[in-house]
């Protein structure tokens, strides 16, 4: 009797999942990465910015993109509120899981990289990233399980 109400919204649930769930791990990554940077306004920016949408509620998020962006003149579908607001809002606690498995890598990683003469981006692209990647799994499989609950709302 309700299969194909059901149905319809079981599908809405799962595109909302995956699209939030890959801008969340970009903003995951950036923002982490951007946390970790050796400059400290790209540190304070990011900062500023994970602090921001992970000290507000995630409805209060989606109200204010739904509700307040059109006095700024911008217009956002039901659909693509939602989709930012938990994109921003479960990528920023994910960007600490990143933030925390690049710190939680080995400095000697880092010295190893630099006795090869290896530049910085060497350094994070093919030292240190692939061992905290392997650390991030079990956050981010943590993080998709509250994102699907988030997308209730």
């Amino acid at each position: 009797m309700f299969l194909p109400e059901l149905l319809r919204g079981a599908g809405i649930t799962i595109k909302v999942l995956l699209l939030s769930s890959v801008f969340a791990f970009l903003f995951a990554f950036i923002a982490g990465l951007g946390r970790v940077s050796r400059f400290w306004i790209v540190r304070f920016l990011m900062g500023a910015l994970v602090e921001l949408f992970r000290g507000t509620s995630l409805l209060v998020q989606m109200f204010f993109f739904f509700f307040a962006l059109p006095a700024f003149g911008v217009e956002l579908s039901p659909f693509a509120a939602g989709v930012l607001a938990l994109s921003l809002n479960y990528g920023a606690y994910a960007s600490e899981i990143v933030r925390g498995a690049i710190l939680s890598v080995p400095g000697g990683q880092t010295e190893a990289g630099i006795a090869l003469n290896m530049t910085r981006w060497q350094r994070m692209r093919l030292v240190i990233l692939p061992q905290a990647f392997r650390l991030m799994l079990p956050g981010f499989g943590n993080n998709a399980i509250e994102l699907l609950k988030g997308t209730s709302l």
